[in-house]
């Protein structure tokens, strides 16, 4: 029972970044539908952006800097990427746009840092702690923590803000909201711009326990991918229950089956979900009358 509460306690870690990845690819989905596939490299420029500030402010300085970085970068991706697609009514020029600025961030990330994965230096002890018995990583605790309160603050900037609110519309109802007088090609800026935010702030959560490249986000970004669609892509509350499912699912079959196989459940719930329930496990089916 401690060996299960130990792994459960680390796939919950692992299921929170996951979580908060797929959270940016609900935030875009659900004011555009669309998505950015470049939600990797975000995640790995916003831990090498802050890897270099580091040496100089300290760790709890330099996150409110990359998540100006994040920030900046979500709004480059729509406009040279989404919108030119989305203006001329291209159906995939969107995902190839993305992808392409991806590669592009990648290799520039690989000229300016290197090749070479690097360590992150961890603001807190590395020793494990004993939390009601368990052993943690003092940064699993703040991964954790950073995590949910990160998507808090977007939920209540999205409730208590005039943008937030300008947000929510635009996701219930596009066409409505642009005639209620709300810019929604801003709207669509500012889910992409909060959405590469996210992932560069989750890029500095994880990059102290794992080594820091420009290719870290790749694999993370594919799972967070499967989480949203596990979730439901138009679900806050499911992105972090599919978060969690995956990351507990990964931890409980690499101990106990082996390490070769810990990918081999998010897949199989994937397609599982998918033929049962295209739409996630907490997503909403729309009936469109024609």
């Amino acid at each position: 029972m401690a060996i299960l509460l130990q792994l459960i306690a680390s796939g919950v870690a692992v299921g929170m970044i996951y979580a908060a990845i797929a959270f940016g690819y609900q935030l875009t989905f659900a004011t555009s539908k669309t998505l950015n596939f470049g939600q990797g490299e975000a995640l790995a420029l916003g831990a090498l952006f802050g890897l270099t500030l580091v040496p100089f402010i300290g760790y709890w300085l330099m996150i409110p800097l990359v998540l100006v970085f994040g920030f900046a970068l979500g709004a480059v991706v729509e406009r040279l990427g989404v919108r030119p697609a989305v203006k001329i009514k291209s159906e995939y020029g969107w995902i190839m746009a993305t992808i392409a600025l991806g590669i592009i961030f990648k290799n520039v990330a690989e000229n300016v840092w290197g090749r070479d994965d690097l360590k992150f230096p961890s603001p807190l002890p590395e020793t494990a702690i004993q939390v009601a018995g368990i052993r943690v990583l003092p940064m699993e605790l703040l991964i954790v923590a950073g995590a949910l309160l990160m998507m808090l603050a977007v939920e209540i900037f999205n409730r208590k803000s005039i943008w937030g609110k300008a947000v929510v519309a635009t996701s219930n109802d596009i066409d409505a909201a642009g005639l209620m007088g709300i810019n929604t090609q801003r709207v669509i800026t500012l889910s992409y711009s909060i959405s590469a935010m996210t992932a560069a702030f989750a890029g500095v959560l994880v990059a102290p326990v794992t080594l820091t490249g420009a290719t870290m986000g790749a694999v993370l970004a594919l799972k967070a991918f499967a989480v949203a669609i596990i979730g439901g892509l138009e679900s806050g509350l499911g992105v972090i229950v599919g978060g969690l499912i995956l990351g507990v699912a990964e931890t409980l079959t690499g101990f106990y089956i082996s390490t070769g196989y810990k990918d081999v459940p998010g897949l199989i719930l994937l397609l599982v979900v998918l033929s049962l329930r295209p739409v996630g496990l907490f997503g909403k089916a729309v009936i469109k009358k024609v």
